[in-house]
């Protein structure tokens, strides 16, 4: 009996090494479920050129757009063990998603293996120039004055700065509602026009105009100010206890070999730890992380955690 057992083994032993072989040789995919030129996309590009480096392979950046990052995430999920891929994800397709769309076609506890978390972004919340306020109290102060005015925009209706803003207003005891925008660009446009008084979205993107001095961002959702702006303060300090952050993460699919997943995520960690690596992330006004996979397991346990209430309490449907 013993020896078909022992033939067996060395057979299934000699298949994991082939397939590890030529995953090695065949180049790395980067999967990004959102368009050229965005946040996440950024992310993986500066990762892609240092990761090929240290692999001596190419790394391809592959944009899956659609159906909110959802396809991206079904694309990877089905990647077979010889096509070494990776996706890079945020809150939205990793965690609301799921929790809203009973057919997202993947769940991302039991299909996905996390390897690197590379970069966290805090939400603001800002003013246009005609909303007569300069800070968080007074805001929410006049929000509750004008309740014909206490609406929000949000990049897109589903999105983390959409459950943000939920979580501010629930703290505030301010019933806001949410109009939800096709994207960043409209939000801004709209906010600097006045057609909406008050909006939610990612630090980064609100603070340039800021800096312009067209809008006024009253609050940044970081434990600590953001070393972008110092000037800005945090929700705590504006009175409300709370604090938020979004992420991007690198996960792996199943099909990945768990040794092949393992040497990804040291790859990655070395890259992130790189101080030309941090440069290029800081000048994108991002913040690098240099996490294990262990630290990102555990990050994520904990976001979804504080997160997942949120989204449930707010019964959105899409």
């Amino acid at each position: 009996m013993w020896k078909p057992l022992a033939t067996s083994a060395l057979t299934a032993v000699l298949a994991l090494c082939a397939t590890l072989a030529q995953a090695q040789d065949a180049p790395l995919r980067i999967v990004v479920g959102y368009a050229p030129g965005g946040s996440t996309d950024r992310v993986a590009r500066i990762v892609a050129d240092k990761l090929g480096a240290k692999l001596g392979t190419p790394v391809i950046v592959e944009n899956k757009t659609g159906a909110g990052g959802r396809l991206s995430a079904q694309a990877v999920k089905a990647a077979p063990a010889h096509q070494p891929t990776l996706l890079l994800a945020n809150p939205a397709v990793m965690l609301v998603a799921p929790l809203v769309f009973p057919d997202a076609g993947y769940d991302p506890e039991r299909d996905f293996r996390p390897v690197s978390h590379v970069n966290s972004y805090e939400f603001g919340v800002a003013v246009g120039s005609a909303v007569p306020v300069k800070e968080l109290p007074h805001l929410m102060a006049w929000l509750k004055a004008n309740p014909d005015k206490a609406n929000f925009g949000v990049p897109a209706t589903g999105s983390l700065p959409h459950f943000f803003g939920l979580m501010v207003g629930e703290a505030a005891k301010v019933n806001g509602e949410v109009v939800g925008y096709r994207g960043s660009g409209p939000l801004l446009n709209d906010l600097l026009g006045g057609q909406v008084p008050v909006a939610f979205d990612t630090f980064d993107t609100l603070l340039p105009q800021h800096e312009a001095g067209k809008i006024r961002i009253l609050a940044v959702s970081g434990a600590k100010r953001s070393a972008l702006a110092s000037g800005i303060p945090t929700f705590k300090e504006g009175g409300l206890d709370i604090a938020a952050t979004g992420w991007n993460t690198f996960f792996a699919p199943l099909s990945m070999p768990k040794p092949q997943a393992d040497r990804l995520a040291s790859l990655i960690h070395e890259v992130m730890k790189d101080p030309d690596t941090q440069r290029k992330f800081e000048a994108a006004k991002m913040e690098p992380v240099a996490a294990t996979m262990a630290q990102t397991e555990a990050m994520l346990k904990a976001y979804r955690a504080q997160w997942a209430p949120v989204v449930q309490r707010s019964g959105f449907k899409p």
